[in-house]
């Protein structure tokens, strides 16, 4: 009897025990954090508590993705299509196939579009400039159209180009059934998707940019009035772009790009409840990525980064050079914390390539690797015989060559 009073005692200081120390944990755990580190744990929370179907941020320097949600889920994209639009009417003048200052016919089809347009009609003559302007502040469904017969001679043929296009950029998730966005069956894409579309508008089509960033313009020498689609161009600061979409099936679409200081983010949102909601929810993403992040340049391409010995060539050593530029999206205040591991060639054998990989250079932030970067020879050194190798001893040993002054 005794022994079991005592085993019911001990059991029950057992549980006062660990209510207290489980007590005293809960309160540790409460104070660890101060109340920034805990305003900015719920903001990271919440930025990811959106009403758009995806959304994603992304990074317009290095392709580095800040933040997402559903971001490969596939969805109808609507007038975001005219993306592809614009980047295969800036390939066709980029290879001189087409001018800015040519004519746009515009045929029976395109008159026939509905949806947003400048109202085209049948046997109008346009030019490709202010085709563009239509395009990409109006979003005009009929410009859209009469480009894209102008470069392919039909919208079948430049839709197959845009699939072809969007295959090379790596958009593994979209497809494409016409070149303005008013189709929904089997025509679809992602906001990761999207996101390359932008990023390659940024980086290799600029030019598209200076026609999304344009608040408000006209057609028809004056007669029609363009008005930007996408409202943060006019009251976000730094906005440059791109393109909004919407039609039933899609909800309301928004790919944007803004630029501050050194960084260029693409916010994209797909499937938004309403039109004001796309442009809050990009607002909040852009926010929180110009808040918390910045990039740099750790080092530019063709740095020294040393000399290797060349043994049985020309030349008896070659400068290593950085092969790229080496940029890096960070969060704010860690630049410091980046470490540089290098590994080089310790000596080359001639023949020597101009360009020939002689190391790595790895960066690290703690233990994760951030960039890495091929070291490249500078020059070209060719295989000595054995009589330049001669010679050249010679001209050592007899400081023939050398000046008076060395």
């Amino acid at each position: 009897m005794l022994k079991r009073i005592v085993s019911i005692y001990l059991i029950l200081m057992i549980a006062v025990l660990t209510t207290f120390f489980s007590t005293q944990i809960i309160v540790l755990a409460a104070t660890d954090y101060d109340a920034a580190e805990v305003a900015k744990i719920m903001k990271e929370t919440d930025v990811f508590n959106l009403k758009s179907k995806s959304s994603i941020l992304m990074d317009a320097f290095t392709g580095n993705i800040i933040l997402e949600q559903n971001s490969r889920e596939r969805r109808p994209m609507a007038s975001i299509t005219k993306i592809m639009s614009m980047i295969l009417v800036m390939e066709a003048i980029e290879k001189g196939e087409l001018a800015l200052d040519d004519m746009v016919p515009v045929s029976e089809y395109a008159y026939g579009f509905g949806g947003s347009q400048v109202y085209l009609k049948p046997g109008e003559e346009f030019t490709v400039h202010e085709m563009l302007k239509a395009v990409a502040i109006h979003s005009a469904n009929d410009a859209t159209v009469a480009l894209a017969e102008k470069i392919a001679g039909s919208e079948e043929v430049f839709v197959s180009m845009m699939n072809e296009k969007a295959k090379e950029l790596g958009m593994n998730d979209t497809h494409f059934e016409d070149c303005s966005g008013l189709e929904t069956e089997n025509h679809y894409s992602t906001a990761y998707d999207i996101a390359i579309m932008s990023r390659t508008v940024v980086n290799k089509y600029p030019k598209i940019l200076e026609y999304t960033k344009i608040w408000h313009d006209t057609f028809r020498n004056g007669e029609f009035s363009l008005d930007n689609t996408n409202k943060l161009v006019r009251h976000y600061q730094g906005t440059i772009g791109l393109k909004t979409g919407y039609i039933s099936a899609a909800g309301y679409c928004l790919s944007a790009v803004v630029k501050r200081d050194n960084l260029t983010l693409i916010s994209v949102v797909l499937g938004a409840p309403d039109s004001n909601t796309r442009f809050a929810e990009s607002r909040k993403l852009l926010d929180y990525g110009f808040a918390n992040y910045e990039t740099f340049t750790l080092d530019e391409k063709y740095t020294e980064v040393g000399v290797i010995e060349v043994r049985k060539g020309l030349k008896t050593s070659v400068r290593a050079l950085i092969a790229e530029d080496v940029n890096v999206l960070l969060k704010k205040g860690t630049k410091q914390e980046i470490e540089r591991h290098s590994s080089m060639e310790p000596f080359l054998v001639a023949p020597v390539q101009a360009g020939q990989k002689v190391g790595v250079i790895i960066y690290k932030l703690g233990e994760q690797e951030i960039a890495r970067v091929d070291v490249v020879a500078e020059e070209g050194i060719e295989k000595a015989s054995f009589i330049k190798l001669f010679i050249r001893m010679i001209k050592e040993w007899f400081g023939i060559g050398k000046s008076k002054d060395s």
